[in-house]
């Protein structure tokens, strides 16, 4: 199906381009790579480590268990931030796609009134086809009408010829 002429023509439909400063990307790569495989194995293997320096004990229980709370404490505020941070991401993107929905509604309701039109445009067409059909049926009519006359016309001129034939036959007798 082709774009009618006369709807108005918006640009193809594209995301909101999302202004980045090097921060927000920098965030973007930790968010992505605080949710891998990687991060999981290294967050494991130094929680791992924590707890054999304590149990070899190179480092005290008590200082290792602060250190560790600290860390994690520390960790999970960012988290935090970092899933927030997220969270404004998807918002501004949904308020990017819930724009595109309005256009797009916009464009179906013009469409539907071209459909409309078109269908009058149809319905008129269909008229005027059936008009010219009874006409053509009409015409028909009278073509045959006309052709059995004109056959008639032969015929009586046929008979006629022939009685005088028949009379110029008598006469000479």
């Amino acid at each position: 199906m082709h774009p009618s002429n006369t709807a108005e023509q918006h640009g193809p439909i594209a995301p909101a381009a999302p202004q980045t400063t090097p921060v927000a990307a920098g965030i973007e790569k930790m968010i992505v790579w605080v949710g891998s495989p990687a991060s999981l194995a290294l967050h494991t293997v130094a929680f791992l480590a924590a707890f054999a320096l304590s149990l070899t004990r190179l480092v005290d229980w008590n200082l290792m268990l602060l250190v560790l709370t600290t860390v994690v404490s520390l960790e999970a505020i960012y988290l935090a931030i970092f899933i927030q941070f997220s969270v404004n991401r998807q918002a501004q993107s949904l308020k990017g796609v819930e724009e595109d929905v309005e256009s797009i509604q916009v464009d179906v309701e013009e469409l539907g009134e071209h459909v409309e039109g078109l269908k009058e445009d149809v319905e008129e067409i269909q008229e005027d086809v059936a008009e010219i059909t009874e006409d053509t049926a009409e015409d028909s009519a009278e073509e045959i009408r006309k052709k059995k006359q004109s056959e008639m016309l032969e015929n009586l001129t046929n008979d006629v010829k022939a009685m005088l034939a028949q009379l110029e036959a008598l006469k000479t007798r």
